[in-house]
């Protein structure tokens, strides 16, 4: 796929107006963000994903095209996964509700950058070293068997846990005890602090970078054209502040996501490593020779993405309702 320079500059652009118009129209007025407006804006992001898509297949076929969708899907249905911490995060350092959306905008902001550095990393990384995907695969397919794993309850019980970039800002910047409404710096007594505010930014965007871990590698494994890894990245963030409203209490209901998840983890990390065995060059492998194994096509692999989220939706609204107990219980004021 020929991306020429001028398409990467036109479409940062776009995403930068739609960026812009997000924050003028919702965030000019600090507010509590409804489930209607949530509603509205995860549709008209859903919609702007699709469109792109969708001018992929007219300019440049359905492969491409296909790897964009699975990409995509991949990659919110990760986002999904990181609303949990989000959660948590904005639980522990109390945030108002009425700024909890700006506090979405600026961390996801800085994960977007961190994320576009990770990926053009990435594909410099790939274009040398094509064995990188047998690392790729085997970190998948751990990632998905920890996440498997994983109980969120567990994680909301403990509470949020301060990374090293959280205590390195405190260790350098005064912090002030309270909120000073949206500001991020304020001066007291002559001194400039840092508010909590700053703070849950920096913990939001850090910690979608640890994300980026696994999603990356992921999407990675679905297409190596650094244009899509990038644009299905950019618009699964720019609709994730919105899910975080929209979903609420519904978050504590896909009880089975963490094990959908890494099933597609698990699958791609498979597919990884048919690809790497595929295109073999290790001297102690084969001779340095490919291996005639099968690989999997983009459109199994946007099929199995697609049929293990319907089913471990599914299954999820069927076991709570069967068995609404092991739930807990959060009314979406408490996430507001």
């Amino acid at each position: 796929m020929s991306v020429p320079v001028w398409l990467w500059f036109a479409t940062i652009a776009g995403l930068l107006v739609l960026l812009a118009i997000d924050l003028f129209i919702v965030d000019r007025k600090p507010h509590e963000v409804t489930i209607g407006e949530a509603a509205r804006w995860v549709t008209f992001y859903v919609g702007m994903a699709v469109l792109f898509g969708l001018g992929i297949w007219y300019w440049s076929g359905g492969t491409y095209a296909g790897e964009f969708f699975a990409g995509y899907i991949t990659e919110y249905s990760l986002s999904v996964d990181n609303l949990f911490i989000f959660l948590i995060i904005m639980t522990t350092f109390k945030v108002p509700a009425i700024h909890q959306h700006k506090v979405l905008l600026v961390g996801i902001l800085m994960a977007l950058v961190m994320r576009g550095i990770f990926i053009a990393v990435g594909a410099a990384v790939i274009a040398q070293f094509s064995w990188v995907f047998y690392l790729f695969g085997a970190f998948l397919i751990y990632t998905g068997y920890k996440l498997a794993r994983t109980d969120h309850n567990e994680e909301e019980e403990e509470g949020y846990k301060e990374n090293a970039a959280l205590r390195f800002v405190r260790r350098v910047f005064p912090v002030a005890d309270r909120y000073h409404d949206a500001k991020s710096f304020v001066k007291i007594d002559g001194k400039r602090f840092v508010t909590p505010m700053f703070i849950v930014m920096v913990a939001i965007g850090t910690t979608d970078l640890l994300f980026a871990l696994d999603s990356i590698p992921a999407i990675f494994g679905l297409t190596k054209e650094p244009f899509l890894v990038f644009t299905a990245n950019a618009f699964a963030l720019m609709g994730l502040r919105q899910l975080y409203f929209l979903l609420g209490g519904l978050l504590s209901k896909l009880v089975y996501l963490s094990i959908g998840l890494s099933v597609i983890l698990g699958f791609i990390g498979v597919k990884l490593i048919l690809e790497a065995l595929h295109t073999n060059s290790l001297p102690f492998l084969n001779g340095g020779e490919p291996l005639h194994v099968p690989t999997i096509g983009i459109e199994l692999s946007l099929s199995v993405i697609v049929g293990v989220l319907a089913i471990t939706t599914i299954a999820s609204l069927v076991k709570t309702r069967r068995d609404p107990a092991p739930v807990k219980q959060v009314e979406a004021s408490d996430h507001l």
